[in-house]
């Protein structure tokens, strides 16, 4: 349950980010961002303290290595998908919303390694050590 809640919090920060529809942050401040300039650098704030907190955690804990290979297994699995025919990759909107998946992927897996790795060798961390 907690990677699962990992991946989602990934998923809706980069989905307000930006998606294909107009409802996000992008597209907000495109429209609405100098006549709500104070809103909208609050709302970039926030986006980017959520960024720095799943970058950093996914860089510790498995590396940009890491997050590479977790990417290439993502996108090996979307090509078979694509050769047994159920996946279409003809719609634009639909290849924005697998990026976004693929990514928040990354970034779920990313932010729940130390606990994974924990659950499964029993061994702690250095950063979970209490002093």
């Amino acid at each position: 349950m907690g990677f699962l809640l990992r991946w989602v919090c990934a998923f809706v920060l980069l989905a307000a980010t930006y998606n294909p529809t107009p409802y996000n942050y992008i597209a907000w401040v495109s429209e609405n961002g100098s006549a709500q300039l104070s809103v909208a650098v609050l709302a970039g704030l926030l986006l980017l303290i959520g960024y720095i907190i799943y970058l950093r955690a996914t860089l510790r804990s498995i590396g940009a290595f890491g997050m590479g290979l977790v990417l290439a297994l993502v996108g090996a699995i979307l090509w078979v998908l694509y050769d047994f025919g159920l996946l279409n990759l003809e719609n634009p909107g639909l290849n924005t919303w697998l990026g976004l998946v693929a990514l928040s992927v990354v970034l779920g897996i990313g932010l729940s390694w130390s606990h994974v790795r924990r659950a499964l060798s029993g061994q702690a961390d250095m950063d979970d050590v209490d002093e």
